[in-house]
């Protein structure tokens, strides 16, 4: 299966730009971008997408082209989710990247202790999840509620949120994104 990272750099070279270069346009330093190239680190989202800006894509476009590698089936195991995250604060594993003209981004979503999603944002999309394990603080717009295991939630994306693990233990979500920003 291949790796964001080894995608990254072909496109990278198919661009002809050299990682330097690159790191002076996206203004991701040009270690952080050699380490993402060689699948040793996992980029965030932020980070990825002022990478594809500065080549000249969008994550919708970098995803849609990635998907193309995987043959389509209807099943997926844990080890075909595809990492669009940061393991090492939020994972966020992708199900059905080759899913033909997906409307939707499934996401199976790790917090580790103390993860923040980081100021309020926005996008435009629906949003809605459950949280599996453990305990997540979500903030929409003006309102805040720490949600367990079983606790769902359901918000305009345009509205301001942010998602965070105040808890000691890891925090799993099942989300759903609808229509899909990467």
């Amino acid at each position: 299966m291949p790796q964001i990272g080894e995608k990254l750099k072909a496109l990278r070279s198919r661009r002809q730009l050299g990682v330097r270069e690159l790191a002076t346009r996206s203004g991701i330093s040009h270690a952080a971008i050699s380490l993402i190239e060689r699948n040793r680190m996992s980029p965030t989202v932020e980070t990825l997408a002022a990478i594809l800006d500065a080549l000249g894509t969008t994550l919708t476009g970098f995803f849609s082209d990635l998907q193309s590698s995987f043959p389509y089936s209807p099943f997926y195991r844990a080890e075909d989710f595809v990492e669009i995250g940061k393991i090492s604060s939020i994972s966020y594993r992708m199900i059905g990247i080759n899913h033909p003209n997906r409307q939707l981004l499934m996401l199976h979503e790790t917090y580790v202790p103390g993860a923040d999603t980081g100021a309020a944002f926005t996008h435009a999309a629906q949003e809605a999840g459950m949280v599996l394990t453990g305990a997540v603080e979500l903030t929409v717009g003006d309102d805040t509620s720490t949600l367990g295991p079983g606790d769902g939630y359901y918000f305009d994306s345009r509205t301001p949120h942010r998602f965070r693990n105040l808890t000691a233990a890891p925090a799993e979500i099942l989300s759903a994104i609808t229509p899909p920003t990467y």
